[in-house]
């Protein structure tokens, strides 16, 4: 399934790393106004003001509201799948690999494209045709997820006698971190993502070894700046 342009996926190859998010300002500003009122509470005015621009001028560059959303959440949801391929790419073929490669490409993506991500919120507000598009790029992220387990449980390296619903658990539990996770807390992305991981292979029941290494020295790097309202860091 090919989700996105050349050029994206090129830019995927190097998964882990977020350059400052390039946005057209109508999406931008469209991003922190859903985030901070829901879709259903932002109007098209309060969008524009936020812009600097006429309601006529906004709707030149997007014909709606729910093509702003589409526009945004689509965005997101090919970035995820971009990242991932590249991160299973790297990961080669052993499931236990590419599995937590997974993991960590999604928990990073969660906290680095926090403002994006939490837009996985409002898919109830998307119309039919759109949401179903939406699940279906979803649905494939889940799959690649599956893939992962189901080989590692022939394989024997995975315990779990519900590999879907496992799947299922785990890509919930990685997506819930755009939730409740701020830059302001004690600990980073990456080591965030490396908990994640271990708390994963336990879902699945990895029947390796599983050790969490040290945690980030003092005054890492907490990331980047938030991008809409929650509640603090729980890694504490």
């Amino acid at each position: 399934m090919n989700t996105a342009p050349d050029a994206a996926a090129g830019a995927a190859k190097r998964w882990r790393e977020y350059p400052p998010l390039n946005l057209h300002p109508v999406l931008r500003h469209a991003m922190e106004a859903f985030n901070e009122h829901g879709y259903h509470g932002t109007s098209v005015r309060d969008i524009a003001r936020r812009v600097g621009v006429t309601v006529p001028a906004l709707y030149y560059h997007y014909e709606n509201k729910q093509v702003l959303l589409v526009t945004l959440i689509e965005t997101s949801i090919r970035d995820v799948l971009d990242r991932c391929r590249a991160a299973v790419a790297e990961a080669g073929d052993e499931p236990v690999a590419r599995f937590s490669a997974m993991v960590e490409c999604v928990v990073l993506y969660m906290t680095n494209r926090r403002g994006l991500a939490f837009l996985d919120t409002e898919i109830r507000s998307l119309e039919p045709e759109n949401r179903a598009r939406y699940i279906a790029l979803r649905d494939y992220l889940e799959h690649m997820l599956l893939d992962a387990v189901e080989a590692g449980v022939a394989q024997g390296a995975f315990t779990t006698p519900i590999p879907a619903d496992a799947s299922r658990a785990v890509l919930t539990m990685c997506q819930s971190v755009a939730t409740w996770y701020s830059p302001d807390g004690p600990l980073p992305p990456e080591a965030i993502a490396e908990r994640y991981v271990l708390l994963c292979l336990s879902t699945v029941g990895h029947t390796g070894d599983r050790t969490l290494g040290p945690g980030p020295p003092a005054g890492a790097q907490r990331g980047r700046p938030r991008a809409v309202t929650g509640t603090r860091n729980a890694f504490r």
